[in-house]
């Protein structure tokens, strides 16, 4: 009998995200220089992950 897909190992699901958390990216934008402390950390441009 074979295994169900859900049962995965922790490993094997890691998948790339296509959203990243606010402070993901504001740390991406500071890096970029797009993002200076005391700016405001709403309304922040699109970004893309990082490969």
């Amino acid at each position: 009998m074979t295994m169900h897909s859900s049962f995965k190992s922790a490993s094997k699901i890691a998948v790339k995200r296509n959203v990243l958390k606010r402070y993901e990216r504001v740390n991406q934008l500071a890096k970029n220089g797009k993002w200076k402390e005391g700016d405001r950390a709403f309304g922040l441009p699109k970004t893309k992950p990082e490969v």
